[in-house]
């Protein structure tokens, strides 16, 4: 037996047949995209961030002695041809760091600006190792307090005055960078 509202009914059947089947896909598309591989930041890349940041984490060495990059930096290459009485006006503001910075720091200089014997700057701007260690505290990275412990450090290590000793003729900068790397390993122990 048929009513007359049977069309009315098949109309509203086929409304609500429509309405479910778009929400079953809506349903099976998010699940689809859920389980489906991580998306990555972009299409070339293969790995979820997620990978890469364990995988970088996983690379990265231990921590070592030498101060990273990212907290200590050699001051910039030009400030190498500044005579000592101008580097203060330069500076922001006076940084407090420990006697192991400021010996790592005064590596930083001389491999940056270079190595001297005999002057405390050259033409160049190069320093001897007492020069690099002026110039920092010029530059405002701590000051002669933490200056002046830094050289005590070097004087034991090296059994007396250091001056003689950078200067000396067989001297190489490689030998001043390890003292000056080694002082700052003991300074931090």
């Amino acid at each position: 037996m048929i009513t007359a509202t049977a069309p009315a009914q098949d109309a509203e059947l086929t409304a609500a047949a429509d309405l479910l089947a778009v929400e079953i896909e809506r349903y099976l598309a998010a699940r689809a995209r859920a389980t489906a591989a991580p998306k990555t930041a972009h299409p070339l890349v293969t790995k979820t961030t997620d990978q890469l940041v364990a995988e970088a984490l996983r690379t990265v060495p231990a921590a070592e002695d030498k101060l990273s990059s990212a907290t200590l930096r050699p001051p910039a290459r030009f400030l190498r041809r500044l005579p000592l009485w101008a580097l203060p006006l330069t500076r922001r503001t006076v940084r407090q760091i420990t006697v192991a910075e400021h010996l790592e720091l005064t590596a930083l200089v001389i491999e940056w600006w270079g190595w001297a014997q005999q002057t405390e700057r050259d033409a160049k701007g190069a320093r001897c190792i007492v020069g690099a260690q002026r110039a920092l505290v010029a530059l405002g990275y701590g000051d002669a307090a933490t200056m002046t412990a830094a050289t005590i450090w070097l004087c034991d290590l090296v059994g007396g005055a250091y001056e003689p000793w950078n200067d000396h003729p067989d001297r190489t900068r490689d030998q001043v960078l390890n003292l000056l790397r080694t002082a700052a390993k003991e300074a931090r122990a």
